[in-house]
């Protein structure tokens, strides 16, 4: 049987460690992506039951099944949204929108006017990442919208740090671009409402950046940088089972293209995992700057030298992988090590890459 586990004891304390580091502070559990691909029913529960009750998405249909669970919590939309259809259903779940441009405030004002509501909205600010936002310096389009959206009040205020994994100062220039926009407003008589720029890495590696809230996805799950900070667990892994075993002859070829040839007589174990279900897939090849290229060619020359091995873990011990992993399935060197046909195998996948595979809490 083939299963993606979460450890619901390491999550729980992943949590706890959170809550502590953030005090006072209210936490956004941001839920996009189906739960970062753990499940946003299961995760969400775990979370709520945990102290975090303001919860983040991005997209409609999360929003709705938050809702169906918790009638009462606050959830916020990331995303600017202007599709009336999207905005009018939002609205009937009491969603916290988001204002990116006044493009979206217009549309959203003018909606609830015919409802004849007031639609609570965040306002997001572009710092950098290049994606929804007013920009630093657009305070006339903001005051505008305080002026002429009688129909929306502002609950709150965000940015987004685009490197705060990697790049201290371009973080620091955010922040303080954040902050320099919230005192103007705040100085010509705006209520800027609950403001929030951290995201996972932020909100560990700088906690005076906390503001009045913050929003943590990742960090639940252990995967970013220096989780050990905290003493973050990584949590999720795939798990299936060893399928057949056989022993190969010296000179047997594994694999697709023959990418893997035999020096000696092996024993070899096919499991029944593979590249459809998210093993070994690399997220981040999808940019081409110069620097990225280069990076990318440096990576490849140190492998030539330095071949990268990929493992699995059969019955406690580390296994190579031989050659390409298959659509469904791989092949383990296991010639030193004692397993039988239906000894479990324990495979490091990242959740947001995970298909194919039934979702577990232990």
């Amino acid at each position: 049987m083939k299963a993606y586990v979460i450890e619901r004891d390491a999550l729980i304390q992943n949590i706890q460690a959170l809550r502590a580091f953030a005090g006072p502070v209210p936490i956004w559990g941001v839920l996009k992506g189906n739960g970062y691909g753990i499940g946003i029913v299961p995760f969400s529960r775990i979370l709520f039951e945990n102290g975090i009750n303001h919860f983040a998405v991005t997209e409609l249909r999360e929003a709705e099944v938050l809702r169906e669970n918790y009638p009462d919590v606050p959830i916020l939309m990331m995303r600017s949204i202007a599709d009336p259809a999207e905005i009018n259903e939002l609205l009937d779940l009491g969603v916290i929108l988001t204002v990116g441009c006044y493009e979206t405030a217009v549309a959203i004002n003018g909606i609830a006017a015919e409802r004849a509501t007031v639609a609570e909205v965040h306002i997001a600010i572009d710092t950098g990442m290049g994606r929804y936002g007013f920009l630093p310096d657009d305070v006339d389009k903001l005051i505008s919208v305080y002026e002429y959206m009688k129909n929306l009040t502002v609950g709150g205020m965000f940015t987004h740090f685009h490197s705060a994994f990697s790049n201290e100062k371009a973080t620091k220039k955010q922040f303080e671009e954040f902050t320099a926009l919230l005192e103007k407003l705040r100085a010509a008589g705006y209520e800027t409402g609950m403001a929030h720029c951290c995201n996972s890495h932020a909100f560990i590696r700088h906690p005076e950046m906390h503001l009045d809230a913050v929003r943590i996805g990742s960090a639940f799950l252990g995967r970013l940088a220096f989780k050990e900070k905290l003493g973050l667990k990584k949590i999720g892994y795939a798990e299936c089972t060893v399928e057949e075993l056989r022993w190969i002859p010296k000179g047997q070829t594994v694999g697709y293209a023959a990418g893997f040839r035999a020096r000696q007589q092996m024993r070899t174990a096919v499991i029944g995992i593979g590249s459809y279900n998210g093993f070994s897939m690399n997220r981040e090849n999808d940019l081409f700057r110069f620097r990225d290229s280069l990076m990318g060619i440096l990576h490849h020359v140190k492998n030539i030298f330095f071949p990268h091995k990929i493992l699995v873990t059969v019955n406690g011990h580390k296994c190579r992988v031989l050659g390409h992993i298959g659509m469904v399935h791989a092949v383990v060197d296991v010639t030193d090590i004692e397993c039988a046909v239906g000894d479990k195998v324990i495979v490091q996948v990242n959740p947001l890459s995970v298909k194919g595979l039934r979702v577990q809490y232990r």
